[in-house]
């Protein structure tokens, strides 16, 4: 059976649209990548004496289970150099499962929907672009909320001129 599953990419040292564009090629030796959507700009959260973000979601389909998939862009973080020196601190790449399938996991590992996903901007903003008729509940409060925030002052901005393909 096939997964659908939403990831949010997100980089903020070195070339970030290198960093993007190989994390996405790297994630296509493992899933299928179904959609992936345009660049934003964000500025950081939680430790904000940082550079700002690239984002993207991505939507891709697999085979593999939740903790597999997490197993997959963990391996991906590490091949491009991930260094976890404190939370929410600079990165190289960071890859988070937002959603997996229609479900509600907990463990000792991942947590979906992501816990913070409906929080930030920076995260809707993709996600919405990839999913414009959103199908199930997750989705649709992603959509609502994202009608209620003013992205503008969230700091979310598209960057025009590029796409990770």
């Amino acid at each position: 059976m096939m997964n659908d599953v939403y990831l949010s990419i997100g980089t903020n040292i070195g070339e970030r649209m290198d960093n993007l564009q190989q994390a996405v090629n790297l994630l296509k030796e493992k899933v299928d990548v179904v959609r992936v959507s345009s660049v934003y700009e964000t500025a950081a959260v939680g430790y904000t004496e940082q550079a700002n973000f690239f984002n993207i979601a991505v939507h891709v389909q697999t085979n593999h289970s939740s903790e597999d998939t997490l197993l997959i862009c963990q391996k991906i973080e590490q091949e491009l150099g991930r260094v976890r020196e404190f939370r929410w601190g600079p990165r190289i790449i960071d890859l988070d499962i937002l959603l997996y399938n229609h479900e509600n996991i907990e463990t000792e590992s991942l947590i979906v929907p992501h816990p913070r996903m409906y929080e930030r901007a920076f995260v809707l903003v993709p996600l919405a672009e990839i999913t414009p008729s959103p199908v199930g509940s997750q989705l649709q409060q992603a959509h609502h909320l994202l009608q209620q925030m003013d992205c503008e002052n969230e700091g979310v901005a598209l960057v025009e001129g590029v796409k990770v393909v």
